[in-house]
């Protein structure tokens, strides 16, 4: 071994011990593997149950993405933030409280509105499963609230196992059940249940852990008051629940602005290509994101400078992102043809667009979990109103004028690719504005 062989090795073990190197690598172990599994048998459910199953499955996850993230009116997101555990664990009672609320009164609305609904966005595929979303808005909370207690703790390894298991599951009962029965019922009902399973499993094994502070109330702690908690973190439903519900709606607006206006096909070939270029975001960046989140609120706790942290996290992230997005981009059509099936080629052209959106949304993770430690989330709201805006118009614009799903789609993507550019800048403006602020 020459002396730089022996330097480089030694800068690598070096690395390896980083904390923040070690629990990335962690996460995106964990997330690999599930990934593995995903794009092992993602061939063979496309070959099952086809374009229009996957259309169905995919107008349902839109409308449970646009009510599921604000189950608990993202409360669950500030569970990191405080700095003692007993706080934190108050608003984990918070959550689960207004979790319960929110899906009586979905319930509620779908008896009284359901075919209302199903009526002014054509729904009437998916008019079925409505009433699968009250138990979706349940288990969503439930995970949130897990998910950010392990990110909190800091027990990424938990996080890592169940993210291969879940998969093994998920996936592997799609395959079983479809071998008998091939119909979009049985995704829509297995997508239902995904983060109930998933919630499940991280708690039964938080619960086996090491941890020992995980139950709810430990002895001589001071509880706080639920209703000082709310307010104290009233920025969260205030800004950030109206900022995701309204990223939620322009991110499902293709699949169901797709379907009213192209059919459902079309909605399937915008799902599998979304699937697959949301893989690198789910290895790394998600990765990346849930370990960087408490270690810029621990920074700008103890008055470190925030912007080099934040740019190099985003240029690692573009860096690594430009292989299987770039991919994408020059090969989309015939890789979609070959792993998927002749029918899929179509949904390659489609990729081409979403990869050049999904690469900027992949490198703006560390910006979008610093936005909450910076008190930015007035400015996220608004930003998100704006994206939402242009959305809309880039696949009205596509449809109305151009009459062609894939004006519509190349439209969304360029668009998306300039605001999430956008938004990296004027997140490393407000971060040097709050080092300035930080007392020397």
């Amino acid at each position: 071994m020459t002396v730089k062989e022996d330097k480089m090795k030694k800068k690598l073990l070096k690395l390896s011990k980083l904390p923040f190197i070690r629990n990335v690598f962690i996460m995106a172990t964990g997330t690999a593997t599930a990934q593995l599994i995903a794009v092992a048998l993602s061939p063979i459910i496309t070959r099952l149950y086809g374009p229009e199953a996957y259309g169905i499955m995919g107008v349902f996850i839109s409308i449970i993405g646009i009510v599921a993230p604000i189950s608990a009116l993202t409360y669950p997101i500030a569970i990191v933030l405080p700095k003692s555990d007993s706080e934190a664990k108050g608003i984990i009672r918070l959550s689960l409280y207004l979790t319960s609320l929110i899906s009586i009164l979905v319930t509620i609305f779908l008896l009284f509105l359901g075919d209302k609904l199903v009526d002014l966005f054509q729904l009437k595929e998916v008019a079925p499963f409505l009433y699968l979303i009250p138990l979706v808005v349940l288990f969503s909370g439930y995970l949130q609230v897990i998910q950010q207690w392990l990110i909190r703790t800091k027990q990424f390894s938990i996080t890592a196992k169940v993210s291969f298991f879940h998969a093994l599951l998920f996936h592997g009962s799609m395959v079983g059940v479809g071998i008998l029965y091939p119909v979009a019922a049985v995704l829509v009902v297995m997508t239902a249940l995904s983060n109930g399973i998933k919630a499940f499993l991280l708690f039964i094994f938080t619960r086996i852990s090491s941890y020992k502070q995980f139950s709810m109330r430990e002895k001589n702690e001071i509880k706080v008051p639920l209703k000082k908690i709310a307010k104290k973190y009233n920025e969260f439903p205030k800004y950030r629940a109206p900022e995701v519900l309204i990223n939620a709606a322009s991110q499902s607006l293709p699949i169901l602005l797709l379907t009213i206006f192209f059919g459902p096909a079309s909605a399937g070939f915008y799902s599998i290509g979304r699937t697959v270029l949301g893989a690198p975001s789910q290895l790394i960046g998600l990765s990346v994101g849930d370990v960087f989140y408490p270690k810029i609120n621990q920074a700008a706790n103890d008055g470190k400078e925030l912007t080099s942290l934040i740019r190099k996290a985003t240029v690692a992230l573009g860096l690594i992102g430009i292989i299987p997005f770039g991919t994408v981009i020059m090969f989309g059509p015939w890789l979609f043809s070959f792993v998927f099936g002749d029918n899929w080629g179509l949904a390659g052209e489609y990729a081409r667009w979403i990869a050049i959106w999904s690469f900027f949304v992949f490198m703006n993770i560390p910006s979008i979990r610093t936005l909450p430690v910076l008190s930015a989330q007035s400015f996220h709201l608004k930003f998100t109103t704006i994206m939402l805006i242009t959305r809309v118009s880039a696949l009205s614009i596509g449809y109305f004028i151009y009459k062609s799903d894939m004006v519509a789609i190349a439209l969304f993507g360029i668009t998306g690719a300039i605001l999430n550019l956008l938004l990296i800048f004027k997140t490393l403006h407000l971060s040097k504005n709050f080092d300035k602020s930080q007392p020397i």
